[in-house]
């Protein structure tokens, strides 16, 4: 079974790590790949081919950053249409349903079926059965084969923007969270309130301070990819919803976060030294 994973970052080379382990033969397209992606690509046992290789897998997995996802569902369906081919398309980026929208409307209806999907958790480990691959507007169960080389696949009765909803949801809550700890715990540095917020965490929400200790720093190397997911989590609640706003903040945080570590990581430096308690 051949399936093509386009994208080898962390989640899509793990993703494509577990396909090749439970026996698929799994494609990728690296032009213009750095030659790290190229190297994660090729330990992950990922194939790289051309694009009309891509466009004749029987399935297709767009696991890219979300400011992405566009531009390769044109890649392909002008592949597809050049071959006179058709497939499954699942994007299974981090985008607001409008944009999944855009995508399917990408392929019409001459290049095959798309299905919306979203990935919930971190990239597949030895062991692990996550992460979940929600799945919407599969009708025919296309994404079924994914389940016969060790994915966790999870239908959502819905049609296309259902499962990137839930993405939005999940991710606004989960990531909202690691960002609200970072811009007031380096409030608190910059006020002198800092070992004292430290330990009224400590003492009354324990559970809340275990997570920005582990979440934040696993947060600084991805912060870059985080902005545009913020921005697709405001485009979704829409100009109406006050919240929007927040999150549109919550996307120049991680760009000031993304900014800090490009420039020596001082504002990382911080939040590390106190989430160790130094």
């Amino acid at each position: 079974m051949e399936i093509a994973v386009i994208g080898a970052g962390a989640m899509g080379s793990a993703i494509g790590r577990r396909l090749v382990e439970n026996g698929a033969r799994v494609l990728t397209y690296l032009d213009g790949r750095s030659a790290s992606t190229i190297e994660r690509a090729k330990a992950a046992g990922m194939e790289p081919v051309g694009l009309d290789a891509i466009a004749a897998s029987r399935l297709i997995l767009s696991i890219v950053p979300p400011a992405e996802a566009v531009a390769v569902a044109e890649q392909i369906a002008a592949e597809l249409r050049r071959m006179g081919a058709k497939t499954t398309f699942m994007d299974c980026n981090a985008i607001s349903p409008r944009t999944m929208v855009e995508v399917a409307a990408i392929f019409g209806g001459d290049c095959g079926m798309v299905l919306d999907g979203s990935i919930i958790g971190g990239p597949p480990k030895p062991g692990q059965k996550g992460p979940k691959l929600y799945v919407s507007a599969d009708t025919a169960n296309d994404s079924g084969v994914l389940v016969e080389y060790g994915l966790q696949v999870r239908h959502i009765d819905g049609a296309i923007g259902a499962a990137s909803a839930l993405k939005m949801c999940y991710a606004g809550i989960n990531k909202g969270v690691t960002g609200l700890g970072a811009a007031m715990l380096l409030a608190a540095i910059r006020s002198g309130a800092d070992a004292a917020l430290k330990r009224e965490l400590q003492e009354s929400l324990p559970d809340l301070d275990a997570k920005f200790v582990h979440g934040i720093p696993d947060m600084y190397p991805k912060a870059y990819r985080w902005v545009a997911e913020m921005e697709e989590i405001s485009e979704f609640l829409g100009e109406d919803d006050p919240a929007a706003l927040i999150f549109k903040g919550m996307a120049g945080l991680y760009r000031k976060m993304a900014r800090d570590r490009e420039e020596g990581g001082l504002l990382a430096g911080q939040l590390d030294n106190l989430n160790s308690g130094g």
